[in-house]
């Protein structure tokens, strides 16, 4: 094997540039978007999730072993029955799941003429930030042991589209943290 050799690339000679005679004005500066994070919509989600899942499993369990311990229970009919329960508490659980995080979303870019709101899923849904957008708070949730701060559920109207609701912590959407 032939040993590394050095590669010199030449460099072009230096060409001494012109003083700039003037600068073009630069374009508008794109609006500075102000990233809100969703930390207590989303832990009261994951924690309402998580209830919600290990409910299932206690009810998952206390059926089959009632099933189990019934006459036939352990016969090949049964044993297709207890499949099929599984698999209805295995769909019951992802959709309870993807049911109680949905509302909650990820993040709010708030920029001075709109509302973009970061989905649980990726998904990312524009707001007009004007007089025509209607901020309505449905509910709120104290701080306590669902998440460490309060938590709103609000609902989101414009001209021209359905209204949406959010489970955000409180205040996400106007900037301020409210008691």
């Amino acid at each position: 094997m032939a040993s590394p050799r050095v590669v010199r690339i030449p460099r072009g000679a230096s060409v001494p540039s012109a003083p700039p005679e003037e600068t073009p004005p630069s374009p508008a500066r794109p609006e500075r978007a102000d990233l809100r994070v969703n930390v207590g919509g989303s832990q009261r989600a994951v924690r309402l999730a998580l209830l919600y899942l290990f409910a299932l499993a206690l009810v998952y369990l206390v059926f089959v072993v009632s099933a189990r311990s019934t006459a036939g229970g352990t016969s090949p009919g049964g044993q297709e029955a207890l499949l099929l329960f599984t698999a209805g508490a295995v769909l019951f659980g992802v959709a309870g799941a993807v049911l109680a995080l949905h509302p909650a979303p990820r993040s709010i870019e708030a920029s001075p003429s709109r509302f973009v709101v970061r989905g649980r899923w990726g998904g990312r849904t524009v707001w007009p930030r004007s007089s025509e957008l209607s901020v309505r708070v449905l509910r709120r949730f104290p701080a306590r042991g669902w998440s460490t701060v309060g938590v709103e559920l609000v609902e989101l109207s414009a001209p021209g589209r359905g209204p949406r609701s959010y489970l955000v912590e409180a205040g996400l959407l106007t900037g301020e943290s409210t008691p």
